[in-house]
């Protein structure tokens, strides 16, 4: 497919909007204070550029790097579900799955940057818009939802100043139960993908 390099504020927009809610970084608020609190930090800065590379990179080669590897969108996605139930498993019941032993910000890359910024859906949504708009209007609608992201992740401790520590627990469990319910549907849904 030919770059096309006309600006259209219409096409910027309706690509923000539908990365935005496929994102939902402001969703991930008490994933991101839950690792800060346990040792676990992440850097704002390195997940922005990381999640805005691989989804550009992503856009032009997906689909031909998943078919190198024989992998399928529907099994990349499964991929990426499991991940966030061993996330969703560790919030709700307190038991340490990615264990503190990498390099200082390790949680940037996993679980942050994949699954839950440039998870599975994220990638494959990216795809999708790339047949409906321009390559520049949609590399600008994912670089103004990166600064989004910057910003949630790099001021999450205003949230969790007013908050306080008992509503980041409420928070915690909570939010472990719907991440749980979101990881099984992306099975199901997917699964279901696959036995067709």
């Amino acid at each position: 497919m030919p770059i096309d390099f006309a600006l259209d504020i219409r096409q910027i927009f309706t690509a923000f909007m539908v990365l935005f809610a496929v994102i939902d970084i402001t969703g991930a608020v008490p994933i991101i204070i839950d690792l800060n609190s346990s040792g676990k930090k992440v850097h704002a800065g390195k997940a922005a550029i990381i999640s805005f590379f691989l989804m550009v990179l992503f856009m032009f080669l997906g689909e031909g790097l998943l078919k190198i590897f024989g992998v399928d969108i529907a099994s990349f996605a499964i991929a990426g579900a499991i991940i966030l139930i061993a996330l969703a498993v560790e919030m709700t019941f307190n038991i340490e799955i990615f264990k503190n032993d990498g390099p200082s910000g390790h949680s940037t890359i996993v679980p942050m940057v994949f699954p839950l910024i440039a998870g599975a859906g994220t990638l494959t949504t990216t795809l999708s818009l790339r047949a409906e708009i321009s390559v520049i209007n949609l590399i600008i609608a994912i670089a103004v939802n990166m600064i989004v992201v910057y910003f949630v992740i790099k001021k999450v401790h205003i949230v969790e100043r007013i908050l306080g520590k008992a509503g980041i627990y409420i928070l915690r469990k909570f939010f472990g139960v719907i991440l749980l319910a979101m990881s099984v549907k992306l099975i199901v849904t997917n699964l279901t993908a696959l036995l067709q």
